[in-house]
């Protein structure tokens, strides 16, 4: 028995969007929300390429925004603005997290992510 998968490639162009809307598109996308064979417990498999990413509507006040993480041990918690991840690694991570906090935190996160690529 062969399965056939349905994989589709999308294309956001983000430039002049604002990084939520252009994030939860990507993620609505991801999920497999907008095909009406939508299964909720599959992966499905559609891959989403979001372009012009420096090219967002970004306000100077969203620069000073920050980004938590934390190790676990005492004083091993780290801030960072979204003005200096920028600065560092430039706009791909900034909307890594925000598709990732935009999609459901079970197991098919992972491989749902796997599917978005971002160029600046």
């Amino acid at each position: 028995m062969t399965t056939v998968t349905n994989t589709k490639e999308y294309t956001i162009d983000a430039s002049g969007k604002k990084l939520g809307r252009v994030a939860s598109e990507a993620a609505m996308i991801l999920r497999g929300k907008n095909s009406p064979d939508f299964t909720p417990n599959k992966v499905s498999g559609n891959k989403v390429h979001v372009i012009n990413a420096s090219k967002i509507d970004l306000a100077d006040v969203k620069l000073l925004d920050e980004y938590m993480s934390y190790s676990g041990y005492a004083g091993g918690q780290k801030r960072e603005t979204r003005g200096h991840l920028i600065d560092r690694k430039g706009y791909a991570p900034v909307f890594e997290k925000a598709v990732y906090g935009m999609l459901a935190s079970n197991k098919l996160r992972a491989p749902l992510m796997k599917n978005l690529t971002i160029t600046e």
